[in-house]
């Protein structure tokens, strides 16, 4: 396949490219004249997303052309939050920041710099790079400790490396376990909605794990509605089926795995009556889903960012990812498989991060798999890192700069981060429309839309089985790349490496495939074949070149090597005192395919499918309260109170009541935006205890209450 650009008699051009309105992969054709995106369509030459585009795709065209984008860079005028602001140029912008980036480092040092970003897409690991060159360990990316990553550390540790579902291989799966996961809506990696509807369709058996019945639990033959933050429960009970009943994979087992007849003794105690107990799941569903899983063969495990959102996070996805080696759904055809990595990985620049920055990292000493030396990406703990801020200690926080990020809506205890960010001397937000975080910024500066960027994409990401070209294709005012920034910036500051171009780093990275990205971009896809059973060469890349059950990195960093179960600190079990005044279960964060996180509240079209912001109940605790379907209802926690319309059904546990997350209001005055009103993150909690290796806070299966809102 080869990229064209044509000019037709309407003159306008057509470019292949990868949409990235998520991080997700799907291939897209950019239909542009007089330099602005008109129309996009999915590319059905795509090997992943074979022609399928999301809602938010589509509607590219009104996100990138819309009148609210930020289109010059913008300098505040008067206090903070006035709401007033001076056009400068991009020279005047950048050569500000930098001279006040220096004076802070020079007088305080470069950890009281912190850099922000949201997240996955083209910008994120420059956003490292760009923090390591500048001397400073204290950069955060909320997923770090709440999405995704501690699914890739669990996994190295465990098998050595990522799986990802194998659903473009000739053997189709048997079964799915979707666990926290709705990816027929939710799933911000958006081909996979595709192809896991496809497998469902061919006759893949189901099973859903989730507080509530999901698009995609809908689909499935059995549905486990698990008690919010109790799923390591019920993973190690079906770890205790699977081992008892003598249905896992015994030959992989005895070759391939590490520690087995120490899980076969710890597991004794977690039997499904245990599990029942604290999960309210029963028994019998859950032997019946572990028999399920078990015996269809191969099989796929997708799982959500719902398991990484309580203080026991690290053992919570242990214990799902013994699952998959324990059956031996490892990198067969059909089943989760290692990707093929054919991209070399990004040049983050780590080695020019000065050594004694480490011990200065906010949060490392504490949270080895967050900050430390075993992290995938070592970072600074939220909570740490915006206390800091408000308080000085251990040291101050005095500047802030942003990338796609808006924290005051995506960042739980959203007003103690509001006073985090009132004490910067500076903070610097770029994104592509004003944002109630942007609204209290020193600086705001306009960034470039998906079809405005290039970049080298490897996905899904960190298996890097397909590597696509994103496309510059439009442009929107003075908009500029998150990249370009960081680098103008990095030459003013006359950082390490500050000489290299965005192109040096892209051609790097495809320096294995003996192309650089001129050449990706006519290609547009290099999709090698797939290589299975990896292991039978070399074995696992762990110290035992097994699969770990039993986890001795984990043991010497003085974290269980074996997974176990610890109740949310907030719950009915953990937390009877408050029980009287909160009596149901919180649970944040569920998606909807117009939104991204706090993105495209003013898209007119995706905001008229979804123009308020809801709460879903069951309709015995609805009747209970005397609420009504589309009523007001005021959802209170010990931390604050959130107004949203409700939304009943049967499709909840009938304790527990789940929040939209991500929501403000473009179109009131600002510079609050309505963040206060039905920000789901008023709710959370960003206290200690966090989880011992990651310093993950609790976002889910919180306590609350409901009443009607008159």
């Amino acid at each position: 396949m080869e990229q064209s650009t044509t000019n037709l008699q309407d003159n306008v051009q057509i470019f292949k490219s990868v949409c990235r309105i998520c991080h997700g992969g799907c291939g897209a054709i950019l239909h542009v004249k007089d330099g602005r995106v008109i129309k996009v369509t999915g590319n059905p030459e795509s090997p992943l997303s074979k022609g399928w585009m999301c809602i938010k795709g589509l509607h590219t065209p009104e996100i990138a052309n819309h009148p609210d984008r930020l289109k010059e860079p913008l300098k505040r005028k008067g206090r903070r939050s006035g709401g007033e602001w001076e056009k400068i140029s991009w020279e005047h912008a950048l050569d500000e920041i930098a001279l006040k980036v220096d004076a802070i480092r020079k007088e305080s040092g470069a950890e009281s710099i912190a850099l922000g970003q949201g997240t996955g897409r083209h910008h994120y690991m420059h956003t490292v790079r760009f923090a390591n060159a500048l001397g400073t360990p204290n950069w955060y990316e909320p997923g770090l400790a709440q999405c995704f990553i501690p699914r890739i550390t669990v996994s190295n540790l465990t098998y050595g490396g990522f799986v990802v579902g194998d659903y473009y291989g000739i053997t189709p799966p048997k079964c799915i376990l979707f666990w926290g996961h709705n990816p027929l809506v939710s799933g911000p990696d958006g081909e996979l909605s595709i192809v896991v509807k496809r497998a469902l369709n061919k006759g893949a058996v189901g099973i859903a794990v989730d507080p509530r019945r999901s698009e995609t639990a809908k689909k499935c033959s059995l549905w486990l509605p698990v008690r919010p933050g109790t799923d390591a429960a019920l993973a190690l009970a079906m770890i205790n089926v699977i081992i008892n009943e003598e249905i896992y994979d015994k030959e992989f087992v005895r070759q391939w795995t590490f520690g087995f007849e120490e899980l076969k003794k710890h597991i004794i105690p977690f039997t499904p009556e245990w599990a029942e107990a604290i999960t309210q799941v029963p028994a019998r569903d859950i032997v019946k889903a572990s028999r399920v899983y078990a015996l269809n063969k191969p099989a796929i495990l997708e799982w959500g960012l719902g398991l990484e959102q309580s203080p026991n996070s690290l053992q919570t996805v242990r214990s799902i990812a013994i699952l998959r080696a324990l059956t031996g759904n490892i990198d067969i055809p059909g089943a989760d498989i290692f990707g093929m990595n054919i991209i070399k990985g990004y040049p983050t620049l780590k080695d020019k991060l000065p050594e004694g920055m480490l011990k200065k990292r906010l949060g490392a000493e504490d949270y080895k798999l967050l900050g430390g030396w075993r992290a995938f990406m070592p970072s600074a703990h939220i909570p740490t890192l915006f206390k800091a801020m408000r308080t000085g200690e251990p040291y101050r926080i005095r500047a802030l700069l942003i990338f796609g990020n808006n924290p005051l809506t995506t960042v739980a205890n959203s007003r103690e981060v509001y006073e985090s960010l009132k004490k910067l001397d500076l903070l610097v937000v770029t994104d592509l429309f004003m944002t109630p975080t942007a609204a209290i910024a020193d600086y705001v500066l306009p960034a470039a839309f998906w079809t405005e960027a290039e970049q080298v994409i490897g996905y899904p990401l960190v298996a890097e089985n397909v590597v696509m070209a994103q496309v510059k294709a439009s442009e929107t005012g003075k908009c500029r790349q998150d990249e370009w920034i960081m680098d103008e910036l990095s030459q003013r500051l006359k950082l390490p490496d500050s000489e290299k171009t965005l192109k040096d780093v892209m051609d790097y990275q495809l320096s294995p495939l003996g192309i650089t990205y001129q050449e990706l971009k006519e290609k547009v896809y290099v999709y090698p074949s797939h290589v299975y059973k990896k292991y039978e060469k070399k074995g696992f890349r762990t110290p035992s070149k097994k699969v770990e059950f039993y986890c001795r990195q984990l043991e010497k960093m003085g974290y269980d090597p074996l997974p176990s179960y610890k109740e949310p600190p907030e719950s009915p079990l953990q937390s009877p005192e408050l029980l009287a005044e909160f009596p149901y279960v919180l649970t944040t964060g569920s998606r909807r395919l117009e939104f991204f996180h706090s993105e495209h509240r003013q898209i007119k079209s995706l905001r008229s499918r979804r123009p308020d912001p809801q709460a879903e109940i069951h309709p015995e605790t609805a009747a209970r309260h005397g609420i009504k379907h589309g009523d007001r209802v005021k959802i209170s926690s010990p931390r604050g109170s959130i107004c949203l319309k409700a939304l009943i059904t049967e499709d909840i546990r009938p304790d527990v009541i789940n929040v939209e997350h991500g929501w403000w209001f473009p179109e009131k005055p600002g510079p609050d935006y309505g963040v206060w009103e039905s920000n789901a993150n008023v709710l959370t909690n960003n206290a200690p205890p966090y989880d011992p290796a990651f310093g993950t806070y609790q976002l889910r299966g919180l306590l609350c209450r409901i009443e009607k809102n008159d």
